[in-house]
């Protein structure tokens, strides 16, 4: 097995969406649907709009919307949310358990549009919103009171804000244009809403970003007494605007600072009481510090998880949302350059309801996909994954399944010697965005070398 970088992929989702084909035969929903339990589903509503692209960003995203496409949007994901409900079915009962707005920006919506937004979750699809976590991704230019209080209203318990940097060199670096006196304003709206959990994003590895500049970020961070923070790792992809920037991104010395400062910020988060969750997510522990400054006493201790996005039981609605079943895992078609994009949008918002109630792209998972994703998503959280409740699900246990995928993660020091729980080392937890590509089948990434970027 051949580690050449720390940061292969970062794995958010497996399968991935380049491995996704056309469904020729377009199963229907209801069919899909029909022996999955229903008792506990995840709801996702994709957004995929946002004031800017910031120059690291691949997400399925439009800068901007013309005049009427965001109500032509809204109405697409009602006729959507009512196909879906209607495939789900009434002989038992189906309920979430957990929802998320994502995108793009879902605060690009104006106040009233994200209250129609909500009205589509509840009253579309049958989310009670107000009864389970409520996740939603904002910007700060777009995090406005308004905007803020109809979310607070409608029950969101967490909001996630990217700041990516406090030091607006590095912003601009990364194609990211905010000011500092902006973003805490920003940060000030949020905490004054009172929403339990707040997230701050944050960015390591950005051209000319040192360990003081990026100790300055995250104390600024820290200032807000967030519940959560994420260190992301810079990536520069192909189609995204620091990809058509000429320069080498592939030097061993951009991995050597990467690792350098994801070090340097688990250390400090680690200090400053937080608890790490997994390579990118850091929560601050019950209690931890004292209830000083701007942050102070808004939902401290929380612990409110994101949408686990890769369990089975997700409904995505929207045309850059995924939704999985134990069998079959589906969405719309996928792109990352602009006019691609741009055209999959109009496709979706002039679709008839009818249409919607059929899966059209997607790959099948059987039963040794559906174990390396198990292994997957459990590995790379840092609690780790019980040996027993492995064997329990599959009937086998990890180490006869993947053997020499595991053999060389021991080998390179990344698992903790626990026969019980099969757990990253503090190494490995670095390591993660080499590790979760090495547990992909052939079968995968022959599928993901394959698609042609769009």
């Amino acid at each position: 097995m051949n580690f050449t970088t720390p940061y292969e992929s970062y794995v958010y989702a497996y399968p991935h969406k380049t491995a996704y084909r056309p469904l020729p035969e377009r199963p229907p929903l209801h069919g899909l649907w029909a022996e999955q339990p229903k008792d506990a589903l995840s709801l996702y509503l994709h957004v995929p709009f946002c004031e800017v692209r910031c120059g690291f960003c691949n997400l399925f995203t439009r800068i901007g919307a013309p005049e009427d496409l965001t109500t032509a949007y809204l109405d697409a994901l009602e006729r959507q949310a009512r196909a879906v409900r209607s495939a789900l079915g009434d002989k038992e009962p189906v309920r979430f358990t957990a929802a998320a707005f994502g995108g793009g920006t879902p605060t690009f919506l104006t106040a009233s549009e994200l209250e129609r937004l909500c009205d589509i979750a509840e009253k579309s699809a049958g989310a009670d919103l107000r009864a389970v976590p409520l996740s939603v991704e904002a910007s700060p230019a777009t995090a406005t009171e308004d905007r803020l209080a109809v979310l607070a209203d409608r029950g969101t318990t967490r909001l996630s804000l990217g700041v990516q940097s406090f030091v607006p060199e590095e912003a601009r670096s990364a194609v990211r244009p905010q000011k500092r006196a902006d973003v805490e304003s920003a940060l000030a709206r949020v905490r004054d809403t009172a929403i339990p959990v707040l997230n701050i994003d944050l960015i390591y590895g950005i051209d000319g970003q040192t360990e003081e500049s990026w100790r300055y970020s995250l104390d600024a961070a820290l200032a807000w007494r967030p519940e959560e923070l994420y260190l992301y790792p810079l990536y520069v992809r192909p189609l995204t605007g620091l990809g058509r920037r000429p320069g080498d991104t592939t030097a061993a010395g951009w991995d050597e600072q990467r690792l350098r400062l994801y070090r340097a910020g688990r250390d400090h988060l680690l200090a400053a009481g937080y608890e790490q969750v997994s390579m990118r997510m850091f929560r601050r522990a019950a209690g931890a510090g004292e209830d000083t400054g701007p942050g102070a006493g808004q939902g401290a201790g929380q612990d409110l998880d994101p949408v686990a996005c890769q369990t089975d039981g997700m409904i995505g609605l929207g045309c850059g949302a995924r939704s999985y079943t134990a069998g079959l895992h589906y969405s719309f078609d996928y792109a990352v350059g602009t006019s691609e994009i741009r055209g999959i949008i109009d496709d979706y918002v002039s679709r008839p309801e009818e249409d919607f109630a059929r899966a059209e792209h997607g790959r099948r998972i059987d039963a040794e996909e559906a174990r390396r994703r198990h292994l997957l998503q459990s590995l790379l959280q840092a609690r780790g994954m019980p040996v027993g409740a492995y064997r329990e699900r599959f009937g086998t246990g990890p180490w006869e399944d993947f053997p020499a995928e595991l053999a060389a993660f021991a080998e390179r020091g990344w698992l903790v010697d626990d026969a019980e729980l099969l757990r990253l080392s503090p190494e490995g937890l670095a390591h993660s965005d080499a590790a979760g590509p090495a547990l992909f089948s052939a079968d995968v990434r022959a599928a993901m070398a394959a698609y042609e970027r769009k």
